[in-house]
């Protein structure tokens, strides 16, 4: 109790007044983001709902079978689901370094008389259509690419995944067609594709590095690969996770570029410098054309798998950025 007996203050209690723009930008905001849980829910529900006759005939022989011939009665995701990821995950390994490089190049060592330049032809690339990249994939790049598949698999070989059936790595004339519309050439195009996006983010949070803890680095005799490794990369994990898991969900949805590119089949293939692929999005778009109603169901409920396993990939992406430096700087 303060001397003389009297009675402290109370505490000041503040409060906002909020105009009436504010209260307008606040109600659209809080609208736009209730809307699109709304609209992701409504869409599980139409796929869950169209999604139920195929469910309920397969049961749990739906996620086991590798065969795909729904009015027989024989159907299941094995084959494809397998093999969405296979792609999508070769298309990761591609990806991630390669814009991580562009990334950091393009923020720590591009002049920068030329820097925007490279900013708005990264982000161009983004404009490019699916199928331009699909097209020029499987006309100009497939080609190019079979050399590049012989020489892993001559030199590789011993290693499952690029170990290829049919292939004698001691003739040089033996066939080629062992080499194409495979996982490996799907998931270069698709790389190639997701690329923009991941640089983007890479390259948006890394120049967002503390100058403060830049210059002290600097000046505790760090070299510009030393300040990297220590200031820039470290406060951009969180970029680099969001751009690896961002590239991910869109390249276990590309579609055309995907059915452009590979001979699809029906078995699970881990091998993939192999001829032959598969995946939930390419077999929807090249099946629902001449689908039965049973058939279609089948086809939803292969679309609703990919549906979770993409919720699922990108709500553990904003768990893990939000734990990080980058992430929680955003956030606040």
């Amino acid at each position: 109790m303060p001397p003389g007996g009297q009675t402290p203050p109370e505490p000041r209690v503040l409060t906002t007044r909020r105009s009436g723009v504010d209260r307008a930008f606040r109600s659209v905001s809080g609208a736009s983001g209730a809307m699109v849980l709304i609209i992701m829910t409504l869409v599980g529900l139409f796929l869950g709902i169209r999604a139920f006759d195929a469910i309920s005939d397969a049961g749990f022989s739906f996620v086991t079978t590798q065969v795909w011939e729904p009015d027989g009665g024989n159907f299941g995701i094995a084959a494809i689901l397998s093999g969405t990821v296979f792609i999508a995950v070769t298309a990761i390994l591609i990806v991630v370094p390669l814009s991580l490089a562009v990334a950091l190049y393009i923020c720590e060592y591009a002049p920068r008389r030329i820097k925007r330049t490279l900013i708005s032809l990264v982000d161009l690339m983004a404009a490019v259509p699916s199928v331009v990249f699909g097209l020029w994939g499987f006309f100009f790049l497939q080609n190019h690419m079979i050399g590049i598949s012989r020489w892993i698999s001559t030199y590789f070989g011993w290693i499952p995944i690029f170990s290829v059936d049919g292939s004698d790595p001691d003739d040089p004339l033996s066939t080629a067609t062992v080499f194409t519309s495979s996982t490996f050439i799907a998931a270069v195009v698709v790389a190639i594709m997701v690329a923009p996006f991941t640089t983007a983010v890479m390259r948006e949070v890394f120049s967002q590095a503390p100058i403060g803890e830049r210059e002290g680095a600097y000046a505790l005799g760090a070299t510009k690969w030393g300040m990297i490794r220590s200031v820039v990369l470290p406060f951009g994990k969180g970029g680099i996770i969001g751009g690896t898991m961002l590239g991910l969900g869109r390249a276990l949805g590309e579609t055309i570029v995907v059915a452009l590119i590979i001979s699809p089949i029906f078995i699970i293939q881990p091998q993939i410098l192999q001829n032959g692929a598969n995946s939930v999005s390419a077999l929807i778009a090249l099946r629902y054309g001449e689908a039965t109603p049973f058939g279609t169901s089948a086809l939803m409920a292969a679309g609703l798998a990919l549906f979770l396993i993409t919720l699922v990939v990108n709500f553990a992406a904003s768990s893990i950025v939000a734990r990080t430096r980058s992430g929680a700087s955003t956030n606040e």
